[in-house]
């Protein structure tokens, strides 16, 4: 039995290990394509106001991805999911480059919906650091995991400087660079061996259906939280770089900003895991909402880079706290046969709120006012509804009697 034990919680950490190494060079993409696309879209688009639609069809295109890539995962493996998730970003960053040659908003903007199959298929790390985990390593696994981000937030925005002029059409050459990085990576999922979750026992109680899972209030309380925390995120860092530009500073100086504020969304979590494991996740998610809050306080004092940085900064901490915690919530709250339809659920609700988000942050930006600054203004103000929807959900949850908790 210990021997047992002891392989398995080898198992784990060797599957964690190449989780972080996925996260760290496959997810260099992400920051790389989030400071370059709606610059891109405003230089192809007819009308400004639709500058932040190549992001909001990355999105779009995970929240389509997720049931499905779900259920691939459920009956194939992880490997499976994580191999589509890798050819769609491929596929879109060989569109994108086309499209950016041909000068084509309409082939940009579907290019873009193939690469969110990669950003579904990344959302599901956290969930595979999670299945081979005991109970106590579970938040620190999905924590780690996530830690990887932080050779992306290096990594992806460095790419863009030395990439985003290298042809003489702007932003070619990174789209280049994405199509090598998915290439490349997957080669990663070789190692990786998880195997399906296992066909449930004649006696096994049955799975429960959608409806009834989500009327489970830790499960939709921790659906809320998660899709509140990354929605926000996704609005404010979606207009940072037209805002920073928009505000007269370089383009440089906007992936600068990006970069600090995706560092900021992953160093936390070289301790997050730690910190709910002491105080309960139900204080990490709090936290990380007030920290949410913080950031549009920041931002909405002034324009000076300080508060771009700062802000910015504000923003990652409040999403991984927000993130990492609803995550480690939603995995407590559920049974193993219910597992492929709550992730799968939880993350179309959670890429359903980013899409809507990315979708709104272009036209809060370009088109709720006379200037760059009231633009930035007005994606701040957006936070304040969310926020407290989420801030609510959180206190009934905590305020309900134990017994009534997880039913």
């Amino acid at each position: 039995m210990a021997e047992s034990m002891t392989q398995s919680t080898s198992s784990s950490r060797r599957t964690v290990f190449i989780l972080i190494l996925a996260q760290a060079f496959l997810g260099a993409q992400m920051p790389m394509l989030f400071t370059i696309a709606g610059l891109a879209g405003q230089s192809l688009a007819s009308n400004i106001c639709f500058a932040t639609m190549p992001i909001s069809m990355i999105v779009l295109g995970s929240m389509c991805a997720a049931t499905p890539i779900s259920t691939v995962m459920q009956k194939y493996g992880r490997r499976a999911g994580f191999w589509i998730g890798t050819a769609g970003g491929a596929t879109g960053g060989l569109i994108g480059a086309i499209a950016l040659y041909y000068a084509s908003f309409p082939l940009f903007l579907f290019g873009s919906f193939f690469t969110g199959l990669y950003m579904s298929a990344q959302g599901f790390y956290r969930f595979a650091a999670a299945d081979t985990a005991s109970d106590e390593f579970r938040p620190k696994a999905i924590s780690y995991v996530m830690a990887g981000g932080l050779a992306s937030a290096i990594i992806g925005p460095q790419l863009v400087k030395f990439t985003a002029d290298a042809y003489v059409v702007p932003f070619l050459g990174t789209y280049a660079v994405v199509i090598a990085i998915n290439v490349i990576g997957s080669a990663l999922f070789l190692f990786i061996k998880i195997p399906p979750p296992p066909a449930p026992a004649a006696d096994a109680p049955a799975a429960k259906s959608r409806l009834e899972l989500i009327k489970t209030p830790r499960i939709a309380v921790a659906m809320i939280c998660g899709m509140v925390s990354y929605a926000l995120m996704n609005l404010v860092m979606t207009s940072t770089p037209l805002a920073v530009v928009g505000c007269g500073y370089e383009t440089n100086t906007a992936a600068d900003v990006v970069s600090s504020h995706v560092l900021a969304m992953f160093i936390p979590s070289f301790f997050t895991g730690h910190l709910i494991a002491r105080f309960g996740v139900e204080k990490i998610v709090g936290a990380g909402l007030v920290i949410l809050a913080a950031a549009g306080v920041v931002a909405l004092q002034d324009v000076e880079l300080e508060n771009f940085f700062i802000a910015l900064i504000l923003l990652g901490v409040g999403w991984n706290f927000g993130f990492i915690g609803a995550t480690a919530m939603l995995t407590s709250a559920h049974e193993k046969q219910d597992q492929g339809r709550v992730q799968g659920m939880n993350d179309l609700f959670v890429f359903g709120g980013v899409t809507m988000a990315s979708l709104a942050s272009g036209g809060l930006m370009n088109c709720s006012g006379g200037d760059p600054v009231q633009g930035w203004t007005a994606v701040n103000l957006a936070m304040v509804p969310f926020l407290a929807l989420a801030g609510s959900a959180l206190i009934w949850l905590v305020m309900r009697p134990k017994e009534f908790s997880a039913s």
